[in-house]
C-alpha cells in the first residue's frame, strides 16, 4: 500500500472533521453538514456529467483505477539498471543470442519484449520506434484516466455550485416563509462544500498521485529502452551503466554505486 496517499487522505479528512466538531455543539455539529439532496446535487451531477463524456466501460475502468493510487508502484529504477548491466555482461560474453535465455526470467514483459527484439535480429532503428511506440500507448491509457480524475475534479465545484443557486433560489422564493429560510440555505452551502471536497479532497489527490506513478514508470521504461539499445550497439557495461545512471538523483547513484562494489565484493574481504 502506499502509504503517502493513505496518510495524506485521512489527515485531510481529519483536519475538517476536527474543524467541524470543535465547535461549541461539538458531535452535534455533523448532523449539520449531512444533507442528501446536497450530496444528490453534488455527487449525482458530477460523477453523471462526466459519464456523458466518457463510454461506459471507460467510465467502470477509471473509478477502479482509483486503487493504484493507494497502491506501492513496483517501479525501482536502481533494480532495473542493475539487471541491464548484468543482461549487458552476458551478452559480451556470450552473444546477443545468449539474451533469450535470461529473458524468460524477467518479469517485466516489456524489458522482455524488448530483449526478444534484440535477439531476433531487429534493426535498432526498428527496436526503438517499436518500443517508443508501445511506451507512448501506456502513457495515452493512463493519461485518459488521469483526464477521468481532471473532469471529475472541475464537475465537483460546479455543480456544488449548481446546488448552491438551486437553494439560494428555493430561499428566496420562501422569503414570506422564515422557517424555509434555515434550510434551503444549508442546502445552498453544503452543497458547495461537498463539491470542494470532491474536487480538492478525492479528485486532485488521486489524479495527481496517478500522474507521478506514470512520470516514474515511464522514466523507467526510457531507462530500459536506452540500455537494451545500447547492448545492441554492443557498448562496455560499464559506460551503459554511467549513461542510466543520468536518470537517476545523485542519492540513488550513490546507492546504486554502494551497491555495485558489494555485489563486486570478494567474500571475507580478500584481494
Amino acid at each position: 500500500m502506499d502509504l503517502a496517499t493513505i496518510v495524506g487522505l485521512v489527515v485531510c479528512f481529519a483536519m475538517v472533521f476536527m474543524g467541524i466538531v470543535t465547535g461549541d455543539d461539538g458531535m452535534a455539529a455533523l448532523k449539520n453538514f449531512a444533507d442528501y439532496k446536497s450530496a444528490l446535487i453534488t455527487f449525482g451531477g458530477a460523477f453523471c456529467c462526466v459519464l456523458a463524456q466518457y463510454s461506459i466501460p471507460d467510465f467502470i475502468g477509471s473509478l477502479k483505477a482509483m486503487g493504484k493510487a493507494f497502491k506501492q508502484p513496483k517501479n525501482d529504477d536502481e533494480g532495473t539498471i542493475k539487471s541491464i548491466i548484468e543482461l549487458s555482461n552476458i551478452a559480451r560474453k556470450e552473444g546477443l543470442l545468449a539474451l533469450e535465455e535470461a529473458a524468460n526470467n524477467l518479469e517485466d514483459q516489456f524489458m522482455k519484449k524488448g530483449i526478444l527484439l534484440i535477439v531476433d535480429g531487429t534493426d535498432p532503428e526498428l527496436v526503438r520506434a517499436i518500443m517508443e511506440t508501445e511506451m507512448t500507448c501506456i502513457e495515452d491509457r493512463h493519461k485518459k484516466v488521469i483526464g477521468f480524475y481532471d473532469t471529475v475534479g472541475a464537475m465537483g465545484p460546479a455543480w456544488g455550485m449548481i446546488g448552491t443557486l438551486i437553494g439560494l433560489i428555493n430561499m428566496l422564493q420562501g422569503l414570506s416563509d422564515v422557517s424555509t429560510v434555515g434550510p434551503n440555505m444549508s442546502v445552498a452551502l453544503i452543497t458547495t462544500l461537498y463539491g470542494s471536497l470532491l474536487a480538492n479532497w478525492i479528485a486532485a489527490p488521486i489524479s495527481g498521485k496517478l500522474k507521478y506513478n506514470n512520470d516514474m514508470e515511464i522514466m523507467l521504461k526510457e531507462v530500459m529502452i536506452e540500455g537494451l539499445l545500447s547492448i545492441q550497439a554492443g557498448e562496455n557495461p560499464r559506460v551503459i551503466e554511467e549513461k542510466l545512471k543520468s536518470f537517476l538523483s545523485p542519492s540513488q547513484r550513490t546507492s546504486l554505486a554502494q551497491g555495485g562494489d558489494e555485489d563486486n565484493a570478494t567474500p571475507g574481504g580478500g584481494e
